[in-house]
């Protein structure tokens, strides 16, 4: 059940005989057994905290990727298609608020059922991406008139060149389309 401002989250619970510490998203996506998670950004997204027993168990929206219309690929933290940081359109979809050291989406929480999309306009110059990068680390690039930000549930993007496609730190694929659709309480994780 998909989390509200205010309200508890998840349970607590004794760690999971064979559960699996993990350090990085990609890896919720992947490992089949119940996984642990002591990094990525999901895990600095809630506060990195440290490994403990008793666990929180706690479910997490996932993210249904589509490229040019192939098979579809899941995430946990975020989705980016860019060619370059310094140059052309970037589009981040984000279910955390962090992506790296950078805090791109103050307001995104991996349980609230949307994700938050961040996208910078391929006209902004170099000078105010090089500004806007400074400011990432404590989520101040926003507003700015040339990166727009908005929340969702499920959106296409179709791009006039290929870009890279990085799905949860990782380079996936390149594409002209781009379509991400939330699935709430997707996974289970422990921290």
């Amino acid at each position: 059940m998909t989390i509200r401002p205010g309200e508890e989250w998840g349970t607590q619970v004794p760690a999971p005989a064979d559960v699996v510490w993990v350090e990085s998203d990609h890896d919720i996506v992947t490992t089949t057994a119940p996984v642990a998670l002591g990094g990525g950004d999901v895990h600095r997204s809630v506060g990195a905290p440290r490994r403990r027993d008793p666990v929180q168990r706690v479910e997490i929206d996932g993210l249904r990727v589509v490229v040019d219309g192939g098979a579809e690929r899941w995430a946990v933290a975020h989705v980016v298609a860019r060619r370059s940081w310094w140059r052309g359109r970037i589009v981040a979809v984000m279910n955390v608020d962090h992506l790296g050291d950078w805090y791109v989406a103050p307001r995104g929480h991996p349980n609230d059922g949307v994700f938050d999309v961040v996208e910078v306009a391929a006209e902004m110059p170099l000078r105010q991406r090089l500004f806007a990068r400074s400011r990432l680390p404590t989520g101040a690039h926003v507003p700015h008139p040339m990166i727009t930000t908005v929340r969702d549930r499920r959106r296409t993007w179709t791009f006039d060149r290929d870009l890279d496609i990085w799905i949860d730190g990782i380079r996936t694929d390149r594409g002209r389309s781009l379509a991400v659709e939330i699935v709430p309480d997707r996974y289970t994780v422990h921290f």
